[in-house]
C-alpha cells in the first residue's frame, strides 16, 4: 500500500508593510492595505489548520523591507504562533527583502528562529538562511527540504575577484556556483528514499515577471530550469516572482506560488493565492488555491463624442459601480480640448468615492489635441474633389460617424454630377 502523501502548503511574498493605495484603519491602527496582506495570511493559516497541512513552506519575502517595524513583526508572529500551536511545522526561507544590509547582521526571520529550542522537539520552526538540507518529521512521515535562499554574491563568491567581473561573467559565475552547491547537497546530504522539495527564492529562465521588478532589492541572478531536473527532487517551491506560474511540463514541477495580494496595477488581472502540494517519493501533485485579493480596476472613459462629458462620465461610473466598489481604482479619461471646462476632476473623484472605491489611485485626463495633416501640392494634383472632401471629413475633430460620412460623400457626388455640363 502506497504511503499517504505528505501535505505541504507552499506560499511566498507576503510583503507585510506595503502601504500604497491605503489609509489608516481606525480599528487596528494599521494601514488598510497592510490589513489586506495580513488578511491573506489569516486565510492561509485557516486553510492549513483546517486541511491538516503537514508542513508550511514559506519561500521568502515576509516583509516589504529588511527593517520591519515592531508592529509588523508582532502581526507576523501572531499568525506564526497559530500555526505552531496547531502543531504544524513551519519552514521560513530568507528572500531578498529579508536580507540585512550587512552579511553578519540578523534577518527579520532570524528573530523567530531563536525560539526554535523552546518548541516541541526543536523542529517546529526552521529558518533557511543558508543552502542546506533540512529533514522534517511530519505526522505523515519524514521529508527533506533543500533550502536555497536568495543568492548573495558576497557570500557565495568568496574570491574577491568577482568584483571585477562584467555583469555577464558575474551571472555565469553565480549560476555555476549555485549549481555546484545544489549538486553537492544532492550527492552528500539527502536520503534518496525520502520525498525531497527544493525551496528557492530566485528567478528562473522563462518566468513571466510582475511588480517585483519595481521593488527589487539585491542583485538578481536567473537560473536555468534544467538545474532542478534531478531524479531525487520531487517538487520545486519558489518565491520571488509575484505572478503564479508553473515552468516547463516535465518532472519535477517547478512552481511559483506568486504573491498573496496585489501590489499594483501590473497585477490587476492576476489571481493571488498559494499552492497545496501532496508529495510522495517520486511523485508530487499540486494545485493553486486562490485567495480573495483586493481588486484593482482601471476605468477607461472616452468622452470625445459626449455632448456633456461630465454627466456621461458620472453615468458610466454609476453603471460600473459593482466593479468600482471596494477596488483600488485608477481612471483614464480622454476628452477634446474644448471639453475641458465642462469636466471637473473633483466631481469625478467624488463620484468614484460615492461608488464605494477603496481608494482612487489616480485620475488622468488626457486632452487630445487635434492634428491635421497637410496635403502637398504634388499629392493634391492627383486627388479628385471627392477625395479632397473625404480627407477633410476625416480630419474633423471628432470625425463624423461612418454612416454620416458616407451620406455626405454620396450627396457631394450627386451635386457634382448635377453640375456637370
Amino acid at each position: 500500500m502506497a504511503p499517504e502523501p505528505i501535505r505541504v502548503l507552499h506560499f511566498a511574498d507576503l510583503h507585510i508593510g506595503m502601504e500604497a493605495h491605503g489609509q489608516i484603519d481606525p480599528q487596528t491602527g494599521l494601514n488598510r492595505r497592510v490589513v489586506d496582506f495580513l488578511y491573506a495570511f489569516d486565510r492561509i493559516v485557516d486553510y492549513a489548520i483546517e486541511h491538516e497541512a503537514d508542513l508550511i513552506l514559506f519561500c521568502g519575502d515576509a516583509f516589504k523591507n529588511r527593517d520591519p517595524s515592531p508592529t509588523y513583526l508582532r502581526e507576523f508572529a501572531a499568525r506564526l504562533r497559530r500555526l505552531l500551536e496547531a502543531g504544524l511545522p513551519v519552514f521560513l526561507l530568507v528572500g531578498n527583502h529579508d536580507l540585512p544590509g550587512m552579511e553578519k547582521r540578523a534577518t527579520p526571520l532570524d528573530v523567530f528562529g531563536e525560539f526554535r529550542p523552546l518548541l516541541r522537539g526543536g523542529e517546529g520552526l526552521i529558518v533557511g538562511r543558508r543552502e542546506d538540507v533540512h529533514r522534517i518529521d511530519t505526522r505523515r512521515g519524514p521529508l527533506q527540504v533543500i533550502g536555497m535562499p536568495f543568492p548573495v554574491r558576497s557570500r557565495l563568491l568568496k574570491d574577491e575577484t568577482w568584483r571585477n567581473l562584467s555583469p555577464e561573467e558575474l551571472d555565469h559565475q553565480l549560476r555555476e556556483t549555485l549549481h555546484a552547491v545544489l549538486q553537492h547537497l544532492l550527492e552528500t546530504k539527502i536520503d534518496p528514499a525520502l520525498p525531497t522539495i527544493v525551496a528557492g527564492h530566485f528567478s528562473i529562465e522563462g518566468a513571466a515577471y510582475g511588480s517585483e521588478r519595481q521593488v527589487m532589492i539585491g542583485y538578481d541572478v536567473v537560473l536555468p530550469p534544467s538545474m532542478f531536473r534531478h531524479p531525487a527532487i520531487d517538487y520545486v517551491a519558489l518565491g520571488h516572482i509575484h505572478k503564479h506560474q508553473a515552468l516547463g511540463d516535465g518532472a519535477p514541477p517547478i512552481v511559483y506560488s506568486g504573491s498573496v495580494e496585489r501590489v499594483d496595477f501590473s497585477e490587476e488581472d492576476e489571481p493571488k493565492g498559494f499552492c497545496w502540494v501532496e508529495v510522495r517519493r517520486g511523485d508530487a501533485r499540486w494545485r493553486f488555491v486562490e485567495l480573495p485579493a483586493r481588486r484593482f480596476f482601471t476605468l477607461s472613459l472616452d468622452l470625445r463624442q459626449a455632448a456633456d462629458p461630465e454627466m456621461t462620465a458620472i453615468a458610466e461610473i454609476r453603471r460600473q459601480a459593482d466593479r468600482i466598489r471596494e477596488a483600488v481604482v485608477r481612471a483614464r479619461v480622454r476628452i477634446r480640448p474644448e471639453q475641458a471646462e465642462r469636466l471637473r476632476e473633483a466631481r469625478l473623484r467624488e463620484e468614484l468615492e460615492k461608488a464605494g472605491a477603496f481608494s482612487v489611485s489616480s485620475l488622468h485626463i488626457e486632452r487630445e489635441e487635434s492634428v491635421r495633416s497637410r496635403i502637398s501640392l504634388t499629392e493634391m494634383e492627383h486627388l479628385t474633389p471627392l477625395d479632397l472632401l473625404a480627407r477633410y471629413l476625416d480630419s474633423r475633430d471628432p470625425p463624423p460617424d461612418p454612416g454620416r460620412r458616407e451620406r455626405l460623400l454620396r450627396l457631394a457626388e450627386q451635386l457634382m454630377r448635377e453640375e456637370e455640363p
